[in-house]
């Protein structure tokens, strides 16, 4: 695992940062809600939510994380091995 200081890359100056509350506690991340639309498959949005992975909470599966005054549930944690975590989100 890296033990790089990530706080280059999650601040206000990064594209998409936003502070957060996740689980009543301050985090500072990256927040995307892209919009996809495809002929069959359907189309909406998948919410996610990007910080370091010292972050992260244990059992973060459930978990409510407010961002920009929307409440959202963490349906699945995605670390990626560099020490970042990105969660999925669901409404």
């Amino acid at each position: 695992m890296f033990t790089e200081d990530l706080t280059a890359f999650f601040n206000p100056d990064t594209p998409g940062f936003a502070p957060g509350l996740l689980d009543g506690v301050d985090v500072e991340g990256i927040f995307d809600n892209a919009y996809f639309d495809q002929d069959m498959a359907g189309s909406g949005s998948t919410p996610r939510y990007t910080l370091p992975s010292s972050a992260v909470p244990a059992n973060v599966v459930g978990m409510a994380l407010v961002v920009g005054g929307t409440t959202y549930k963490v349906a699945e944690p995605m670390p990626n091995g560099t020490g970042v975590t990105a969660l999925r989100l669901r409404t």
